[in-house]
């Protein structure tokens, strides 16, 4: 039944969540869970089986990295950048175009996929680039310009990006991927965070590196498009990262209620915790919260898995169950260690580390002004321009 298979086990799930702690600790990578996770097919689990993927939908995926992001939530956000471009590979390919069965070929094959395109200070993000896209005159391009939070890293072989072509009448945006093998760029390391330390994603600066004509996979105006392509990155991203965001907001949650159970209180006479009303009310409140976001993930998920058509709404209501989803897992982890009393600020708690992982929620696009700004659009219409 579609939206029922699940992937991951148990027992994979309990030992990579017994690395994160130390990964976290270290500063590191998590090189064994990717090796894991690729010995269960996982960065394949979106290739439709017909071109020798697992077939899993997008809704499906996200209930797998709501999992994944429960046992550790950094390996989850640095996966999630292959899996997203699994899923645009996909979207394309069930609406009849193969400008990406390559990618989907490369996945069987073993490549790992990572996610260049955010760059500091630019709030266009898949609407406008500041690197530079300059045509090798043979279709390809090479890309010179500085990306941000370029996760996965150490790992990527293929790297899907974007840039401006400023050579013609008019600019024009450039999508495509280069290789690691291929050279043309510097990866820092430069990667020293609060949290969601494990996805090490570290700048990358592109000085030439090159998208042959045949990995170039759009050369359009920039700005709002309604172009699938694009639309399947933006849908992808939103719903894939907002289930990374549930999936930690859910542990916590367990994680909460578990502890509660065992804290007694001296006050009632040694009666557990979660025999107090206000305890009882804040992690109800938690659960209410979070209660809301897995079906709106699973409806929006559906619907692009179906091709449903959903008009000029679609992209404010795929940034707004990104935005509703991060806020509402900052919340809820937020409780979760209020109840948990003070063992929760200690490093050794793994609520502390899910505290610091969750608040990364908050930086990714769409961030709650832009999605504040196209529902105003939505409602009321543009700004007028002025002159």
């Amino acid at each position: 039944m579609p939206g029922s298979r699940a992937l991951l086990t148990d027992d994979l799930l309990e030992r990579i969540r017994g690395r994160a702690a130390q990964t976290d600790r270290d500063n590191g990578f998590p090189e064994e869970d990717l090796a894991e996770l690729t010995e269960a097919g996982y960065l394949r689990a979106m290739v439709p089986e017909e071109l020798g993927g697992l077939g899993l939908t997008l809704e499906e995926m996200t209930r797998e990295q709501m999992r994944l992001a429960g046992a550790a939530p950094a390996t989850a956000l640095s996966v999630n950048m292959h899996q997203v471009w699994m899923g645009v590979a996909r979207l394309l390919h069930t609406r009849g175009e193969d400008s990406m069965d390559w990618a989907l070929a490369e996945a069987v094959a073993g490549e790992v996929f990572g996610f260049g395109i955010s760059e500091a200070g630019n709030d266009l993000v898949l609407f406008g680039s500041r690197t530079e896209a300059r045509p090798d005159g043979a279709g390809g391009f090479g890309f010179h310009g500085t990306k941000i939070f370029t996760s996965l890293a150490p790992a990527w072989t293929r790297l899907g990006t974007f840039g401006t072509d400023s050579t013609g009448a008019e600019p024009m945006s450039v999508f495509g991927f280069i290789t690691r093998d291929g050279g043309g760029f510097e990866v820092r390391d430069d990667w020293d965070t609060l949290g969601m330390r494990g996805s090490q994603s570290r700048t990358t600066v592109l000085d030439g590196a090159h998208a042959p004509a045949d990995r170039v996979i759009r050369r359009i105006p920039p700005g709002p498009t309604a172009d699938p392509f694009v639309f399947g990155i933006f849908a992808n991203f939103e719903l894939l990262l907002a289930s990374v965001y549930t999936g930690i907001a859910q542990r916590a949650l367990d994680l909460a209620v578990a502890t509660v159970h065992k804290r007694t209180s001296l006050k009632n006479n040694g009666a557990p915790y979660a025999h107090d009303p206000d305890i009882r009310w804040r992690l109800a409140d938690a659960a209410i919260e979070l209660d809301a976001i897995h079906p709106q993930i699973g409806a929006l998920a559906h619907d692009v898995d179906n091709g449903v058509e959903r008009g000029p709404i679609w992209m404010p209501q795929l940034s707004a169950v990104k935005s509703r989803a991060t806020e509402t897992a900052l919340s809820v982890v937020t409780k979760a260690v209020r109840v948990s009393g003070g063992s929760s600020y200690f490093n050794a708690n793994e609520l502390s580390r899910l505290y610091r992982d969750v608040l990364a929620g908050i930086f990714h696009p769409s961030d709650d002004e832009s999605v504040h700004g196209a529902w105003a659009n939505a409602l009321l219409g543009p700004l007028p321009t002025s002159g």
